[in-house]
């Protein structure tokens, strides 16, 4: 059977967790959980309250998600 791929979305941090997780909230008014990926611990990219990010959700469980993006 073949993965499903994720979708993305944007929206803004409402809050930040321990554990480089943050609590989002997206443009359709829904908030997820989130986690930071990799690429953003490796490259030093920190994310901050109020910030736009894009987040990658995975069809299987929408309550969750990756941070893949800090807009500008």
């Amino acid at each position: 059977m073949a993965k499903q791929e994720t979708f993305q979305m944007d929206g803004v941090v409402t809050e930040v967790l321990p554990d480089r997780n943050y609590r989002v909230k997206l443009e359709n008014g829904h908030e997820v959980l989130a986690y930071a990926a990799g690429r953003m611990s490796k490259f030093n990219i920190r994310v901050l309250e109020g910030d736009r990010v894009t987040l990658d959700i995975s069809p299987y469980d929408l309550s969750r998600g990756r941070i893949t993006y800090r807009h500008k």
